[in-house]
């Protein structure tokens, strides 16, 4: 794939990330979520390259719409460790996986830390994460595997079969 196909394919993604996060908004932000766009996570199983648009997207979505620095900082960074081993998946049905978990760790400690005083953060955390995991399980697992599928069968990223 030469440059230009790459960064244009990539700026695609993160404005569908960005888009679909946005036009979302109710459900994509807070402490009870489901970003749909996070359904895209499960792209970078078949194509690594999309590990850029996912971070990319996510980082402008967060920056127009989400919890201040720290989930820009850190919503971004789940996004990214997120790509970064689905991309390493070798079992298709495992590739919503790495999303729910690292997700559901990071971003529900976010939303722990703006939402409740410091000395409930333990005990809050679980019920944050689990409200997260939740809604990336919908997003990644009922939503993406199906993409997943779909993109697959159009042979959109003609590659190697893990």
């Amino acid at each position: 794939m030469n440059k230009a196909r790459v960064l244009v394919s990539q700026g695609m993604l993160a404005a569908v990330y960005v888009a679909l996060t946005l036009l979302l908004q109710p459900i994509s932000f807070g402490p009870l979520q489901c970003r749909v766009a996070e359904a895209l996570t499960v792209l970078p199983y078949l194509e690594p390259m999309c590990i850029v648009g996912l971070t990319v997207g996510c980082l402008f979505a967060n920056l127009l719409g989400g919890a201040g620095i720290l989930d820009i900082i850190f919503g971004t960074l789940a996004t990214f460790l997120a790509a970064m081993l689905t991309a390493k998946m070798r079992n298709k049905w495992l590739a919503p996986l790495p999303p729910i978990v690292v997700n559901a760790v990071i971003v529900g400690a976010v939303l722990t830390l703006v939402n409740v005083p410091l000395e409930t953060f333990f005990p809050t955390f679980w019920i944050f994460a689990g409200q997260v995991g939740l809604g990336q399980i919908a997003a990644c697992a009922v939503l993406g595997l199906p993409l997943l599928a779909v993109i697959s069968y159009t042979n959109l990223f003609p590659k190697q079969d893990k």
